[in-house]
């Protein structure tokens, strides 16, 4: 598949002087449709935005990305069909479910033919641009330029390819939400002074495992307890096999090396890949950022390293080194959030610009003992979605509807007023920001998960959401040893909030019951899906 090769214009080696001397309240006074920014984030827990008032955020506020917040609304009620990083990019994209754009799982299988949203802004008067994570296993199309990163990405020193690479992902020193900022306000220096709208979307690899902080931040949050999330020692009780069979605990399948940065033990007993992963994520650092590395980790290890706790102390502790470390590399997206928008507010675009806070998933900071994403839960399920353009949105405003990642690219269309593909399952936000309180909106969610066997060795299931109870179905033929399943769970998310008491055998629910199944079978009728 060929790649739309940026023209001289974009090119980023050329002097800002050659560019259009238009000023930027020329191009404001013509420029409708708005500029469109969209930062994507990579497993930003919606608890750890100060936002969404959640505790752990009120000892790690995030002033920056508040600051949206505080111009535009929070949707409290946000969601995504799939909650793992490739599928989730896809949706993105596409305004598709998994089944739908074929990404249904992490290695495959993206079907390129189908309409990405930046490929009609292109076609619409839009300069186009990504950055950052892009993690799938298609080009980028639709996009005017691009500089991302190599797979995953590193934290320090990372790899990017660019247009003029020559297929190469070329090296740089430094700190990778630092850096992938700095390529795209250069961009923007480059776009700004145009007569065309732009649309960039930016996507941090942090706060993704294995949560390596920048350098200033390694020893934030050193003298603070985070709060223990109820539901830390959770027994999974009633619950089915699939939890005893999962690998993402805090207490067990965390590496000591690779995630809590003790050093000493990285040869306690521990999953291989998690054991084998921390030579090359620490083997990235130069010499004089590892030495600062070593010697805030040093001081911070002392005291366990000292006096080892074992039991339940044990767990609290992996818990506050997870959580702090997860925290503290938060704490540079939102300082980058921060750079971002005083560069829009210094060149008089920012209330010119349509701009979506959100992450490819949410992510589970304790919840249920669990540490990522992949389960229906809701701290996995549930997403950030933070969009602020003053001329439609009040300040301070807040969304309790239920959204979903599959309206993004819709949403993004009917900003740019371009027409929306017959084909996008999902629902524009528009009428929700613009608070038409008339205007109809769905009533449930569907989610799909499908990336097993894999890594944390999360069963298949899916199941519909409403504004009060959700359904879960787990199935599938078990490999490695796992038994073939068929279990169903049931909450009522208004008395039960943390998830704790399974009723889908409780007959004191029956009709909600049957009506939930009801409604899922619908659902997967209407979206044509088989599995």
């Amino acid at each position: 598949m060929s790649i739309k090769q940026t023209s001289t214009k974009w090119n980023l080696s050329v002097p800002l002087f050659a560019l259009s001397a238009l000023s930027v309240q020329g191009r404001l006074a013509a420029a409708e449709p708005p500029n469109i920014v969209c930062i994507f984030v990579d497993d930003h827990a919606f608890q750890a935005i100060s936002a969404y008032d959640h505790p752990i955020s009120k000892l790690a506020p995030t002033p920056n990305i508040d600051r949206l917040a505080k111009r535009g609304m929070v949707f409290r009620e946000s969601f995504v069909e799939n909650s793992i990083s490739s599928p989730s990019r896809a949706t993105l994209l596409t305004g598709l479910y998994s089944h739908q754009h074929g990404q249904t799982r992490l290695g495959c299988c993206l079907d390129d033919q189908k309409t990405w949203f930046p490929e009609l802004l292109q076609h619409n008067g839009y300069t186009t641009s990504v950055f950052g994570k892009w993690h799938l296993n298609a080009e980028p199309k639709g996009f005017d330029y691009y500089d991302i990163l190599f797979d995953q990405g590193e934290y320090y020193n990372p790899k990017f390819r660019r247009p003029d690479t020559q297929g190469k992902y070329l090296p740089e020193e430094g700190y990778v939400t630092t850096l992938i900022t700095d390529h795209a306000l250069a961009w923007l220096d480059q776009v700004t002074d145009e007569r065309e709208p732009f649309f960039m979307l930016l996507n941090h690899k942090a706060p993704h495992r294995n949560w390596m902080p920048d350098l200033a931040n390694l020893d934030l949050f050193n003298d603070i307890d985070f709060p223990e999330p109820a539901t830390l020692f959770d027994d999974y009780a009633t619950r089915g096999t699939q939890m005893q069979t999962q690998e993402l605990t805090i207490a067990r399948h965390l590496g000591y090396a690779f995630d809590f940065k003790v050093e000493e033990l990285a040869g306690e007993p521990t999953l291989p890949y998690i054991q084998e992963s921390w030579p090359g994520a620490i083997g990235q650092l130069n010499k004089q950022q590892r030495a600062i590395w070593d010697e805030a980790y040093k001081k911070q290890n002392a005291q366990f390293l000292k006096n080892r706790p074992v039991g339940r102390d044990l767990v609290k502790w992996k818990y506050q080194r997870y959580i702090k470390d997860y925290c503290r590399t938060i704490r540079s997206v939102d300082e980058q959030v921060g750079r971002l928008l005083d560069y829009l507010e210094k060149k008089g675009i920012l209330d010119n610009t349509f701009i979506v806070y959100t992450s490819d998933q949410g992510f589970l900071l304790g919840e249920h003992g669990l540490y990522d994403k992949r389960f229906m839960y809701e701290a996995s399920f549930r997403t950030p979605l933070i969009i602020s353009y003053p001329p439609w949105v009040k300040e301070n405003s807040t969304c309790d509807k239920l959204v979903q990642n599959i309206d993004l690219a819709p949403t993004f269309l009917d900003v740019a007023q371009v027409d929306i593909p017959g084909e996008y399952v999902g629902m524009s936000l528009v009428p929700l920001l613009k608070h038409e309180r008339k205007h109809p909106w769905r009533k449930e969610l569907y989610y799909h998960f499908y990336d097993y066997p894999a890594v944390g060795n999360v069963r298949k299931h899916d199941g519909i959401r409403t504004d009060r109870y959700k359904l879960i179905h787990w199935y599938g033929e078990g490999y490695g040893g796992d038994p073939a399943i068929d279990l169903w769970e049931m909450y009522d998310l208004k008395n039960d909030p943390e998830e704790i008491h399974n009723i889908y055998d409780n007959n004191h629910f029956k009709k909600q019951r049957k009506a939930l199944h009801h409604r899922l079978t619908k659902l997967r009728k209407d979206i044509n899906i088989s599995e």
